[in-house]
């Protein structure tokens, strides 16, 4: 059986629902179950059972020879939270004690990682092993995201595979600026394509971050947007073709604006642009992006082939099929 944590998220549940696509139903899913606006994303799918976060990992350690391959999607993914006990413990220890029995009981591992980990771009965001400890993330989310991904390089590095110290497969998936369907409960921490539909239901308009610094105008903060659909896409394609272990960017490799990003989302409304600035956030200011762009050379190397949605393509089938009616994926 496949096990899939986060199954009730964002990402999780899309995958959820694309391992049912493809037929797959024997799958016990892992989650806080105790929030009735997340587990909406689970509506209609197929599992074999459903376990508790809390749960999970003395359940794992009895029924881990029935397990014949891990999504490990589940994450504390808050960008603002400065609480770094809560990020050890979720992001962290708890990954970890998942990487030691996959090793122990040669289960293939994909793990959620993420673009976080580049911090402000210094060293560029190239998926590299020899860069993982030099970089600098932004937030604490960012840090539990690279501590992980640097103790899983050190664990492999050393411990041949033979030993059994590691998974017999391994993927860490680097998100960049995921966005799609299923979303709904994410609050602040949605895109800002959702975000943007809620405004201008509100008031007509939307409302972007003011630059702060002299080389970006207002709205020209870019970011690589990818759309759900090829996350998961990318995910089942590690499941199917398990042969090359390591860290993998999951981006568009294409930087595109928050100006062209909402744009979009006004055409795909068939509205004309409203568009005004307002100061970033003090409680994130410090800590923003202004640039990101994937560098995708490992995955097509590693013979994964398929497009990736265009931003417009993206944006206008999110909105118009998901966003504007409330539906689910």
């Amino acid at each position: 059986m496949i096990v899939l944590t986060g199954a009730a998220g964002f990402i999780g549940s899309c995958l959820l629902r694309r391992l049912n696509d493809e037929g797959l139903t024997d799958i016990v899913i892992v989650d806080d179950f105790s929030r009735p606006d997340k587990n909406h994303n689970l509506e209609g799918k197929k599992i074999h059972s459903k376990i508790e976060r809390t749960a999970f990992l003395p359940w794992f350690e009895t029924h881990a020879d029935e397990v014949s391959f891990i999504f490990h999607l589940g994450a504390r993914t808050d960008t603002t939270e400065q609480n770094t006990f809560i990020f050890n413990e979720l992001n962290l220890n708890y990954s970890k004690a998942i990487w030691q029995i996959c090793a122990a009981k040669n289960i293939p591992l994909v793990y959620a990682s993420s673009a976080a980990t580049y911090g402000a771009g210094e060293h560029g965001y190239d998926d590299s092993h020899e860069i993982a400890p030099e970089l600098n993330p932004l937030n604490p989310y960012g840090v539990s995201k690279n501590d992980f991904d640097k103790w899983v390089l050190e664990t492999n590095h050393q411990s041949p595979i033979t030993n059994h110290q590691s998974p017999p497969f391994w993927a860490g998936l680097k998100f960049f600026n995921v966005y799609g369907p299923n979303e709904y409960h994410k609050g602040r921490m949605a895109s800002v394509i959702s975000h943007t539909v809620k405004q201008i239901r509100e008031t007509g308009g939307m409302r972007l971050f003011r630059s702060h610094r002299p080389d970006f105008d207002d709205g020209q903060q870019s970011r690589d947007f990818i759309y759900v659909k090829d996350v998961v896409d990318v995910c089942l394609f590690f499941y199917h073709n398990q042969k090359n272990s390591g860290l993998y960017n999951v981006g568009t490799g294409k930087a595109r604006s928050f100006w062209d990003l909402v744009v979009n989302t006004f055409n795909a409304m068939d509205l004309e642009p409203n568009i005004s600035f307002v100061d970033t956030p003090e409680d994130i200011r410090a800590t923003y992006q202004y640039f990101t762009e994937a560098k995708m050379d490992k995955l097509r190397a590693a013979c994964y082939t398929k497009p990736f949605y265009t931003l417009e393509a993206g944006v206008e089938d999110y909105v118009r099929n998901y966003l504007l009616e409330g539906n689910f994926w």
